[in-house]
């Protein structure tokens, strides 16, 4: 299997152990992504922690807003295989509140304050994202 191209490659490192990358101001405080452009002045970047816990989850059950990738040549069909997916909230202790999409388990799997660890995942065929998935059920599944 091919590698995919990240969907932004500035949002995470590379390697073995990848990190989402954020910034750290001049204040000290740390953000998520990392500004860019002149925004970016006096910003330096800072991997984030890997592992954080469940803050706040959803499920996202309904399609996109347009604009959104078709099944072909028809208006407004939306994507060919769209499923329902889960979205929270995850606190990177001393670092900051990262949205992302959660992996790995099912709603009724999550619980507030559960331990989340970082992965990346396939974003559609050619491109992968950013996801947290519960260390429980990762450890499981090893």
């Amino acid at each position: 299997m091919n590698a995919l191209a990240p969907i932004d490659p500035q949002l995470w490192s590379s390697g073995d152990q990848p990190h989402l990358m954020g910034g750290k101001l001049a204040s000290g405080e740390i953000v998520f992504p990392m500004p860019q452009g002149d925004a970016a002045n006096d910003v330096e970047p800072y991997k984030l922690s890997r592992t954080g816990t469940l803050w706040s989850w959803t499920s996202q059950g309904f399609l996109p807003k347009e604009p959104y990738e078709g099944r072909g040549s028809g208006e407004n069909e939306g994507p060919p295989d769209f499923e329902p997916f889960l979205i929270g909230y995850v606190e990177l202790p001393g670092e900051v509140i990262v949205e992302s999409r959660i992996v790995d388990a099912t709603l009724e799997d999550l619980e507030l304050g559960m331990a989340m660890e970082f992965c990346i995942v396939p974003f559609n065929n050619t491109h992968s994202t950013y996801a947290f998935r519960p260390q429980k059920l990762a450890e499981k599944a090893a």
